[in-house]
């Protein structure tokens, strides 16, 4: 059974109802009956592509304390040593993957622990893999603190598309590996800040499955 995410229930109902108004409104004021089935056509292309953009499909999570799962549904571009200058202020390794407007744009916590941080910043819309989008864009920055790993950090980025990042995570959760931790509105992207040392298990290119696939280790 096909599962959607809350955050489209509004978008969902709204498309619904434009579509069917749309139906009936191209079969009473267009007469030629091949353009009357494009238009219609058109419109149920729209309301496919809403259904699939909030789609919340199950994934079964392994839960492991020594592992990070990965966050979200995309394409990994980015694997280096870099300085983190909103919390750490120190080198991380970076993780970052890309979400098309295709994939699943649901936001899962890719470890157990604390949330020790979570902050909000309005910023600007440059394409997500641009590299000023993780400091410049829209974004929200959460950390938590796990018993194996310390403290992770994840960051959702806005892409040109992405109009709007939902984040549920508040400091001082206890949140469990896999479970819902927001949503990002239109293609994006997310970065992981893992410890200097962690053993990455993905490469660039890859092609990794949120809430499931182990993307490091300890």
């Amino acid at each position: 059974m096909l599962h959607f995410h809350r955050e489209g229930y509004k978008i969902i109902t709204i498309t619904f109802v434009f579509v069917i108004a749309g139906v009936l409104l191209s079969e009473r004021f267009i007469e030629l009956f091949w353009l009357q089935k494009a238009v219609q056509v058109l419109f149920l292309i729209f309301l496919i592509l809403i259904l699939q953009f909030f789609r919340n499909p199950k994934r079964t999570t392994q839960i492991n304390d020594n592992q990070v799962i990965a966050p979200v549904d995309g394409k990994v571009v980015v694997i280096e040593e870099v300085e983190e200058p909103e919390y750490f202020k120190d080198k991380r390794l970076q993780v970052s993957i890309f979400m098309s407007p295709i994939n699943v744009h649901v936001t899962r916590y890719a470890l157990n622990g604390v949330v020790k941080y979570s902050k909000y910043h309005p910023g600007k819309y440059l394409v997500a893999w641009h590299p000023k989008a993780s400091t410049e864009n829209e974004r929200t920055t959460v950390v938590v603190e796990n018993a194996h790993f310390g403290e992770v950090l994840y960051r959702q980025i806005a892409g040109a598309l992405a109009k709007r990042i939902v984040n549920y995570a508040e400091e001082g959760d206890e949140v469990v590996q896999g479970t819902d931790a927001g949503f990002i509105k239109f293609g994006s992207r997310v970065d992981v800040y893992l410890p200097l040392g962690t053993n990455v298990k993905v490469k660039i290119g890859d092609k990794v499955k949120g809430g499931e696939q182990v993307i490091a280790e300890k």
